[in-house]
Order: C-alpha cells, then structure tokens, then sequence
C-alpha cells in the first residue's frame, strides 16, 4: 500500500464518513502499534498494512449507526481495539469504555490511548459477566459472540431506547424483533450493520 492515508480517506468517504486530516493521522498511528503489537501478541489476523486497513474500514462502518447524542458506549472483547479504538478516534466526544480480560491485550489498549492518543479510551481488564456498568447508550461487539448471542447480551448492557450494534457477514441471521440490517461496502464482500433498540 503506497499511501495509508489516501486509503483510509477513500475508504471512510465511502462509507459517508467525514473524518479530519487529525483523524485520519491518528487511524494511521492506530495502524501502525497495531502491526507492531501484533508481531509479538497475537492482536488480529491482519498482517499487513492492507489487511490491517480493511479491518480499521470494517470497524469504521459501525459509526455511522452511532446516535449523535451517544454519550457512553461499551466495547465487548475489544483485542486490538476492533472497533474501540476506531470509534474513539472517529467519535471524540464519546465516552468509549472497551472490556478485554487478556492482560496482553488490555495492556496494547492502554498503549493506544496513549500513543494515538485517545483520551477518551477506557480500557477494562475484566469479563462482561463481572462488569457492573449496564447504564449505556450503545453496545458494540466485533468478532467475540455470534451474532444472535450478542445481540441478547448487550440488550442487557444498555439503557432503556439504548441501541445494540453488531456485525454480520456474509451469512445473514434472522433478525429479532427491533432489529434492522444495514449493508455497507467492504471490497466487494457482503457485510452489514445489525441495529438493535433496546
């Protein structure tokens, strides 16, 4: 990949997301701790630029369901910060609390508020089961649950009207009752954005 920007910047406008020069240098040192943690822990899949990009556009997808008055939103099984540190960056004004119980793994999060820097990035070394905070405006989680089993866990992590996002594949579920699909471009291959109101 010659320029990481360019592509980050491409990749955003399509999925309608105006992002600042600031952010988007900010996604670029996200990327670049990422790729450097990832060759000692193992962080993600991606191992290199390219994939490593796709996975910072897959998680940049889900801001765009995210309610301007957010004010608190709960990553589940955050690992590399897929999609917390992505929303923390995109979204400043948002409390982002992100729950990772692998030490290694917290310890990279903890890294990436520093680094990046987001200061509006909480990092929890602790389970879901042992998290008190069940008072927040919209839940995410990529890549820990299925689909179906997500979508009931973190209807139990926000508020009254909250809303719970999760991201589906190729293979569609049947949604539940509240729940809405929305498609959004990803090289060709078929994603979505499921929305759940509590």
């Amino acid at each position: 990949m010659n320029d990481v920007k360019a592509v980050l910047r491409q990749g955003l406008a399509g999925l309608g997301l105006a992002a600042s020069a600031e952010q988007v240098d900010a996604l670029e040192r996200y990327l670049s701790e990422l790729l450097r943690w990832n060759q000692r822990i193992n962080l993600t899949a991606a191992r290199t630029v390219d994939d490593a990009a796709r996975h910072v556009l897959d998680s940049a997808a889900i801001v765009a369901h995210i309610p301007e008055a957010a004010g608190r939103l709960l990553d589940v099984g955050s690992g590399g910060g897929l999609p917390a540190a992505v929303i923390a960056v995109l979204r400043p004004e948002i409390e982002v609390v992100a729950i990772e119980p692998v030490h290694k793994k917290h310890a990279f999060l903890q890294q990436v508020r520093r680094a990046v820097p987001t200061p509006n990035l909480t990092a929890l070394a602790e389970r879901i089961a042992d998290h008190e905070g069940r008072d927040y405006d919209v839940a995410t989680s990529r890549a820990t649950f299925a689909l179906p089993e997500w979508l009931a866990i973190g209807s139990g992590l926000v508020r009254a009207g909250g809303l719970v996002l999760g991201m589906e594949g190729a293979e569609q579920i049947e949604l539940p009752p509240g729940a809405s699909r929305h498609p959004y471009p990803l090289d060709d291959r078929a994603r979505a954005i499921i929305v759940l109101r509590s």
